[in-house]
């Protein structure tokens, strides 16, 4: 399909007004190709944003269930709080889905930054730098607030329930509240998200020819993704070695509601603004054109995320067994960098090639995932809760522990949204009655 929107010389209709037989092409028939193409890579994002939700969910779903954890779950007041990256501890355990998991967290999270940074830019252009800076505070920060302050004290009061004297919903809040922080689970990703859209548009309002410049840099790699992935590999490199040497890996810090991985701040910045970058002269004319380098090569680039993932794996393993110097924590750390760029460039080729076809059931899943992503925490921990003394291998609760979230986290989104449209359409019905 994609291939039917080039010619006979590979190049792209719309760069061209004529054909291989030297007919003129009409701009209708130009703008029609344009379209159709913008349409095409749309929609694989929003595949790709359905499959990214799916995949967070599976994540959480399954961590209770790594077979890498302690054997038993300490205090909730015994620092340094494990359960904050593994919440719930259960006896079955199964060293298959450490591998995923493994996978799911080197990887998933820049691209999340990355496919949040390309629209970026045109909504900056579109709306205007303070009603964007609005829309973000309403969209994301209030969302943040509600979620920290109202949704993760029920996710975490069977945490507490698994080791506490004594369970009830007063003592939990006394012992909440005598944290040295609030934890926000996984909402640290809206805060950080928040973050890095206000520098975008600081940088929107100082220096607007810096992301002017990052995007025609990412508009020439189009037919150059091989390029493109060893500058940005360079860049985030940079960005996450020196972090990496100085704070370690896979430690937490916590100041009040806000958490984060002092490793990744910045290899974090780097893919969203790889995104800001895509999305400056139109997502669809780049790097993530429809047909493009990328998308042709996507055998190549699935092959080396593949590759690259089993790479960090024995690059990780030394320091597993306790084994580590300078030289194999650097390959290490150099890996990591390695993995999330591939994996990054080798997922948007992959759903630009197969997964552009529009359905209606990732049509909602896409148009749900923020609100899923808000609340499906509750969801995983409570039933994995629920799920302690069940005579169930480790498979089996964790695949009932993402289908049940799935199912619960996607229901309460689509009902919000429901009820939102409900009272806009009353509130219109009113004020053209008046």
């Amino acid at each position: 399909m994609s291939n039917s929107r080039y010619m006979s010389n590979s190049r792209p209709m719309s760069n061209s007004r004529y054909m291989s037989d030297s007919r003129p092409v009409s701009d209708s028939q130009i703008r029609q190709s344009e379209t159709s193409a913008k349409a095409t890579t749309s929609q694989a994002l929003k595949n790709l944003r359905a499959f990214a939700i799916v995949m967070v969910i599976s994540f959480h779903s399954v961590l209770a269930y790594l077979a890498s954890q302690p054997a038993a779950p300490e205090s909730f007041d015994s620092p340094p709080y494990h359960w904050l990256a593994t919440p719930i501890l259960d006896d079955q355990r199964w060293l298959g889905f450490d591998i995923y998991a493994a996978f799911q967290y080197v990887a998933l999270m820049p691209v999340m930054f990355f496919m949040s940074g390309i629209f970026v830019w045109p909504s900056l252009v579109r709306r205007g730098s303070w009603n964007f800076v609005y829309g973000r505070l309403v969209r994301i920060g209030l969302p943040f607030v509600f979620g920290v302050f109202l949704l993760m004290p029920i996710a975490y009061y069977p945490v507490y329930r698994v080791t506490a004297a004594d369970p009830g919903w007063l003592a939990y809040w006394r012992h909440l509240t005598a944290l040295p922080f609030w934890p926000g689970g996984p909402l640290w990703f809206l805060w950080e998200l928040l973050a890095f859209d206000l520098l975008a548009v600081t940088l929107y309002l100082t220096v607007p020819g810096s992301i002017r410049i990052l995007g025609r840099f990412s508009a020439s790699m189009a037919d150059a993704p091989s390029r493109y992935f060893l500058a940005l590999l360079a860049i985030a490199i940079v960005a996450y070695v020196p972090l990496a040497y100085v704070f370690g890996v896979s430690d937490w810090a916590e100041f009040g509601p806000f958490g984060w991985q002092p490793d990744r701040p910045l290899l974090y910045l780097v893919y969203f603004f790889a995104g800001v970058g895509i999305g400056v002269q139109g997502y669809d004319r780049g790097l993530l054109r429809s047909g493009g380098k990328l998308a042709q090569r996507w055998h190549i680039w699935l092959g080396c995320a593949v590759i690259t993932f089993l790479l960090w794996m024995v690059t990780m393993a030394p320091a597993t067994f306790g084994h580590s110097n300078v030289f194999i924590d650097l390959c290490a750390y150099v890996a990591v960098a390695l993995v999330v760029t591939t994996v990054c460039l080798a997922f948007s080729a992959v759903f630009l090639r197969f997964a552009s076809a529009r359905s209606a059931l990732t049509d909602s899943l896409s148009e749900h995932a923020y609100a899923i992503y808000l609340v499906h925490y509750v969801f995983v921990v409570w039933l994995q809760y629920a799920l302690l003394g069940a005579a169930m291998p480790a498979i089996g609760k964790g695949m009932l522990v993402f289908a049940g979230t799935l199912l619960l986290s996607w229901g309460v989104a689509a009902g919000a949204g429901w009820l939102a449209l409900l009272v806009q359409r009353s509130q219109s019905l009113l004020q053209a009655h008046n």
